[in-house]
């Protein structure tokens, strides 16, 4: 009996232990983190849908507002559907040995359950985080080709675009690829998000040509409130895009979101004092658009500066965009319609090279007091070129092939008549 009794045990023993030490193994859940990457998750679906929206619709012409909210509502339900598909596995993935370029698998989200874990948070909802970021960055560009792209175009362009550049530049910063194993400092998507769209837009613009009058007649905006309300949204939203780059509820996310607030306020007062100097008049145009450049210039030193860090950056981001935009438009004639590229592009870039400056800590920053900034800036550097080679190359090759086989632009008269009823057949005002 005893006999029995002690190889029951042995048995019993046998039975926990693997169970026991892969308990272990497995991260284990962690509520508050889970829950604010939840809150983070809707915040940045919030800028897109209805934040970035109601912001472009508000700066095009009547005739074509139903049209930039059709793409970028459009755009929102077709990267979803690519992030599923495809996205996902090519950012995030193991690649083996192409992964410092590429992933490979988790396609359809193979291999991903109801228990997988991405750290301490459940991987399908670090997925759906990601998948907001996937989002947002083609719609950003349709600020570069408002007004004068076909629809089917500008969905043809978005799918190839996600597949070839976002996931791509995605993978090399945030998945594990070569950048990041580099060293390059990107907290919420500096490179990967901003200069990505930026340098999209910018090329878009040129391959299809300005808009019909451009430069010699004016095309405000046609709604400011519809912008002022949009970018309300878009502020609101930021703090989900870069303080849930945390991907926990810590101190961490707490700084990311302060100095996400002080660059965006400093942003939208550097910019209107710029115009009020130049101009002699301050305009709501210029405040949002100021608080969009100060939002996307913090982004990349979001989780790595403080709050002096975040007051400089944001003032350097209002006057360097300002007069970015200025020389594209007045100088270069190139037009970006909505600032895609002098905002975002010039914006990301310039944040991503400060992150080097203010993460030392003799300017507020977290470093360790063996910090070399000239090193990491060069890093950065590196992280900015890179991005702007990879997706100026990329984005120019699916443009023109695109053009040669489906045509990218509607004709001079669709044009003339806006795009909302040549594409969608609906007018956006009835008076």
């Amino acid at each position: 009996m005893k006999h029995l009794r002690l190889y029951s045990l042995i048995l019993l023993a046998g039975t926990l232990f693997p169970a026991i030490c892969l308990a272990q193994d497995t991260p284990e859940l962690n509520g508050a983190n889970t829950a604010w990457i939840l809150v983070s998750t809707a915040l940045v679906l919030f800028m897109t849908l209805p934040g970035l929206a109601l912001f472009y619709a508000g700066l095009v012409r009547s005739k074509n507002v139903l049209s930039v909210l059709m793409q970028c509502f459009s755009i929102a339900c077709l990267m979803s559907i690519l992030w599923l598909v495809v996205g996902y596995g090519l950012a995030f993935g193991d690649g083996g040995a192409m992964n410092q370029f590429v992933g490979m698998g988790k396609f359809f989200l193979d291999g991903v359950g109801w228990d997988s874990m991405s750290g301490d948070i459940p991987e399908s909802v670090f997925f759906m985080f990601q998948m907001t970021f996937a989002i947002i960055t083609p719609a950003l560009i349709v600020g570069g080709f408002a007004e004068r792209m076909k629809f089917s175009a500008v969905l043809t362009f978005s799918t190839l675009w996600l597949v070839l550049v976002y996931a791509p530049i995605c993978h090399w910063v945030w998945g594990g690829g070569w950048l990041g194993d580099l060293g390059l400092m990107d907290f919420a998507g500096g490179t990967v998000v901003h200069i990505n769209a930026g340098v999209a837009a910018i090329v878009a613009a040129i391959v299809l040509g300005n808009r019909k009058g451009f430069p010699g007649s004016p095309m405000p905006p046609h709604n400011m409130t519809l912008s002022v309300a949009g970018a309300s949204m878009l502020w609101v939203g930021w703090f989900g895009f870069n303080a849930g780059s945390a991907l926990a509820a810590d101190g961490n996310a707490g700084m990311a979101m302060l100095v996400t607030h002080i660059s965006a306020a400093a942003g939208s007062l550097a910019w209107v004092a710029c115009e009020w100097i130049k101009h002699g008049k301050p305009s709501v145009l210029g405040i949002v658009t100021g608080m969009v450049a100060g939002l996307g210039t913090i982004t990349p030193a979001s989780g790595f500066v403080g709050p002096l860090g975040g007051l400089l950056i944001g003032i350097a981001a209002g006057v360097v965009c300002y007069f970015a935009t200025q020389y594209i438009k007045r100088v270069l004639k190139i037009d970006d319609s909505l600032d895609v590229f002098p905002v975002h592009g010039v914006g990301g870039a310039l944040g991503t090279l400060l992150t080097a400056v203010f993460f030392a800590s003799s300017l507020g920053g977290p470093a360790d007091a063996g910090y070399a900034m000239g090193s990491q800036f060069m890093i950065q550097a590196i992280g900015v070129i890179a991005t702007v080679l990879w997706c100026g190359i990329l984005s120019f090759i699916i443009l023109k092939v695109l053009d040669a086989v489906m045509g990218l632009r509607v004709t001079a008269d669709e044009e003339t008549e806006g795009l909302d009823l040549v594409s969608h057949d609906e007018r956006g005002y009835s008076l």
